[in-house]
């Protein structure tokens, strides 16, 4: 359901709240990095990729500034770079 858990806390609550409504069997939250200095635990993830630190990552369809989407594997934006 998302790609960066930290980022998409309330929307993912809120879209599993929405199907929740509708009674699945079940419902599991997937991301793909999960960074670990989240400050709340408004939804649990069930399924984690990667734990990465509080830093800007790009790549593999993460962005900055239209930058680095394409990149075949996620990296740490340095300060520096931006």
């Amino acid at each position: 359901m998302s790609r960066i858990f930290s980022t998409a806390e309330k929307t993912l609550k809120f879209v599993k709240d929405l199907f929740l409504e509708r009674e699945p069997a079940s419902i599991k939250v997937c991301t793909l990095l999960n960074k670990k200095v989240r400050k709340s635990e408004v939804i649990k993830a069930d399924y984690i990729g990667f734990d990465v630190d509080n830093v800007f990552v790009v790549g593999y369809g993460l962005d900055y500034a239209q930058l680095y989407r394409n990149l075949p594997y996620i990296g740490e934006l340095k300060v520096e770079a931006r």
